[in-house]
């Protein structure tokens, strides 16, 4: 029997029909009837009486220019992102007691209407202790030496609360749902063992005047909630800063590319909790299909911050695998932290990171928290800002539908296959899910004669056709017997991306899956309905396969529906929103955002085109032949908009040696270490800065930690962990011209014994500093119409 040929697996689920959803037992919601109410079910949320899948990105406005606001919560939204979450860090606000602050950056009730005009949502995470990687978890340095009792029913500490809760409201009181945009609160954050104070905290939020359908607590660490006051959210990390410099892939990280119905991850914030919690969180995490309330998250890693002593180095798609596993997981809410990178304030009176000096486990950069979000903290689009885009407008076209689907997962669950997958589904249709990426320091392989047979109550289906190859890399959903348009079901290995009813009849994006064919298997038509594809009759369906590879030309049209079949590439590169007061599908490879009724692009040093459905209005960008029949195509001109700058060059001077804080661990260098450097001047040309919406500085490096100043201000910071450092200049030109910019920086010594990948590790046993370009990026943007 050896020269026979090998028998894919069988890999075979049956999804029985889901049972009837029941009103969560949590006392949360708008009143019944309620215009637009938010209320939730045991599977999932539902906003006037429709199922509906929230996607919410965290974005700090307090740690961002005001001014800058709008454009980024705008890009957040063109993102796919519906709801913008937020920190209020008590000590921004209220540094010197008594003296609570709601201006600059710390208008809470600008930024609250901002959302609210731009078309988001909001949810407030109010503390008092709030973390974000901030000292104390954000309490004010008054507070925290106070002889109470923090974090407790302590009557001292909750009257303290109590003056907190009520200046927030007097700001923002009047905008809560519904008639404003605040939809949820979560008090305070990774509170393991006091639902008692929890539900206090609630109680004081609403005494005050926040009324709002949503209280949410993180519940990971095995968290103790009050019962029926809050809904627990959830975290999801692919690597983290707080484990030790010797861990290479955290544990904790293979957990988040494997289906499972757990919703817990004991890990995150463990660094932060005594041992007895820590052993508490182990005994009572458990499996969250037994909850009886929506799968939500709050902190899907967007990226990771990094430590002095560890420098993660996620990748984009590390971030999008990981955000389909959760809804393959059975996820009905997407939470991103950080979506939108930000930077640390310098107070008036001191820093206000976690640091060794202030008792942490983990020395943080003083100013850099970009986190390498998928929008960073001068609002770069990231790879994963345009892959995750992808998923978000599929839960924006077919998320109502997914919501109300249970997991099924395979006999066996996470060990039972070398491929991962998970079907959501009622009995009748549904989604298979597969993800076959695991980060770079533990990847996958590829996996042949991959074929699945999916029960759904009486119809089996068989996905794909024929076996194929489950590329490293790739993660998906593929519809099972799906309704689109006019085609009553379709099944195909390919993932839907969004769709857009035209005077022509409904046109659906696909992205198809690589290594596997694109063949449709369609139900209740006849082939003779079908056209740009091949045809053959298999009993009940029709097998098709497009006429053109993957692009715009892969055009199947079934009925009076046409289906577009795109490459994973230019999947990325889909956007979805309102030009010329008209719902349109763009396909655009750079950066943009939709910007009231127009889409605004970022000018590019390369000519580039720009596919739109429908067509611009007359006067804009210069049609150009394109590919298939739907869309037009424009070019648009590029101009020059990188500088190339003189690589500024160093001393190899190698930082001094520390550990310190409440893990003994590594230590940054401190002021007094830097203020011993000799500076090296970078010259900003000013004439970059006119008619700019932003300059960034960008230094291409490798060493241990740099920090940029703006004369004597330090301005921004970076310990080196693989990455360019992008440095947003336009806040500081006045000070840039006056008295120029300077850089501080320390060699990478290999001797440190600092965590770095391997795959940007420097070879050798010398130290190294070494800035191989440097340039200013010139933005500017024009509006298609």
């Amino acid at each position: 029997m050896s020269g026979l040929p090998a028998q894919p697996a069988v890999r075979h689920v049956r999804v029985l029909a889901a049972p009837p959803v029941r009103p969560a037992p949590l006392d949360l919601g708008d009143p019944a009837g309620a215009a637009g109410a938010v209320r939730l079910t045991d599977r999932y949320v539902e906003r006037d009486g429709r199922p509906w899948f929230p996607v919410m990105g965290e974005y700090h406005f307090s740690r961002d220019e005001p001014e800058q606001w709008e454009t980024e919560l705008r890009k957040m939204r063109s993102g796919g992102v519906g709801v913008v979450a937020t920190y209020l860090l008590w000590i921004l606000h209220e540094e010197d007691r008594g003296h609570v602050r709601w201006d600059g950056a710390c208008d809470v009730r600008r930024f609250v209407r901002t959302a609210g005009r731009v078309g988001l949502d909001v949810v407030l995470r109010i503390g008092p202790w709030a973390h974000g990687e901030t000292r104390n978890g954000g309490f004010p340095d008054w507070l925290q030496a106070l002889p109470v009792a923090h974090r407790t029913n302590d009557p001292a500490y909750v009257d303290l609360v109590r003056g907190w809760y009520t200046a927030i409201a007097e700001q923002v009181r009047d905008l809560m749902h519904p008639g404003g945009p605040v939809v949820g609160i979560q008090v305070d954050n990774e509170l393991y063992d006091q639902p008692e104070h929890l539900a206090t905290l609630r109680d004081l939020a609403e005494e005050a005047g926040l009324r709002v359908p949503l209280w949410l607590a993180t519940g990971w660490g095995g968290a103790e909630l009050p019962p029926g006051r809050v809904l627990p959210v959830y975290a999801g990390y692919s690597d983290g800063f707080w484990e030790e410099s010797s861990t290479g892939w955290p544990e904790f990280g293979a957990t988040h590319y494997v289906f499972s119905t757990v919703r817990d991850d004991l890990t995150v914030g463990a660094d932060l909790r005594d041992g007895p919690a820590t052993a508490r969180a182990a005994d009572t995490a458990a499996d969250g299909a037994a909850d009886p309330w929506p799968f939500a998250t709050c902190e899907l890693g967007g990226g990771m911050q990094v430590a002095y002593h560890r420098r993660p180095l996620v990748d984009a798609d590390d971030v999008a695998a990981l955000a389909l596993t959760k809804l393959g997981s059975g996820s009905a809410w997407q939470g991103y932290y950080l979506y939108h990178g930000s930077t640390q304030v310098l107070g008036e009176r001191s820093t206000t990171q976690e640091s060794h000096a202030t008792g942490y486990p983990n020395d943080l950069p003083l100013r850099d928290y970009d986190f390498w979000a998928p929008l960073g903290s001068a609002g770069q689009q990231r790879p994963h800002f345009h892959a995750l885009r992808r998923q978000h407008l599929f839960l924006q076209a077919f998320g109502a539908d997914l919501a109300t689907y249970p997991v099924v997962l395979p006999p066996g669950g996470a060990s039972g296959d070398d491929v991962r997958w998970s079907v959501r589904g009622d009995g009748e249709r549904g989604y298979l899910f597969v993800n076959n990426h695991q980060p770079a320091a533990a990847p996958l392989a590829d996996v042949d004669g991959v074929r699945f047979d999916v029960d759904l109550g009486d119809h089996r289906v068989t996905v794909p056709v024929a076996p194929g190859t489950l590329r490293a890399g790739v993660a998906a959903a593929w519809p099972l017997r799906q309704p689109f348009g006019t085609v009553p079901a379709l099944t195909v290995p390919a993932q839907p991306i969004t769709s857009l009813e035209t005077p022509d009849g409904p046109v659906v994006l696909f992205a198809a899956t690589d290594g596997i064919d694109v063949e449709l298997q369609i139900e209740g038509v006849p082939a003779a309905a079908v056209s740009g594809a091949t045809t053959r009759q298999e009993g009940a369906l029709v097998i098709a396969t497009p006429d053109a590879a993957p692009g715009l030309a892969a055009e199947v049209v079934v009925g009076g529906t046409t289906l577009v079949f795109l490459p994973p590439d230019l999947a990325d590169a889909v956007w979805k929103g309102t030009i010329g007061g008209r719902e349109s599908l763009v396909l655009w490879r750079g950066s943009g955002w939709f910007d009231g009724d127009s889409f605004r692009v970022e000018a590019d040093a390369a000519d580039r085109t720009i596919d739109v459905l429908p067509g611009l209005v007359p006067g804009g960008p210069a049609a150009v032949p394109g590919e298939g029949s739907r869309f037009t195509r424009y070019a648009v001109p590029g101009e020059e908009v990188t500088r190339p700058l003189p690589a500024p060059r160093f001393d190899a001077v190698v930082a001094p040696v520390r550990t310190g804080g409440s893990a003994g661990r590594l230590s940054a260098p401190a002021d007094a270490d830097f203020a011993a450097l000799t500076p090296v001047r970078v010259p900003v040309p000013d004439d970059v800065f006119a008619d700019a919406e932003r300059v960034l500085l960008r230094l291409d490096w490798t060493g241990d930690a740099m920090r940029v100043h703006a004369g004597e201000t330090l301005i921004a910071d970076q310990f080196w962990s693989g990455r360019a450092f992008d440095v947003d200049l336009t806040p500081h030109r006045e000070q840039i011209a006056a008295e120029g910019l300077w850089l501080r920086a320390f060699a990478w010594s290999p001797a440190a014994g600092v965590h770095v990948d391997p795959r940007v590790r420097p070879a050798g046993e010398a130290p190294v500093l070494e800035v191989r370009s440097a340039s200013v990026r010139v933005v500017r943007t024009r509006a298609l119409r």
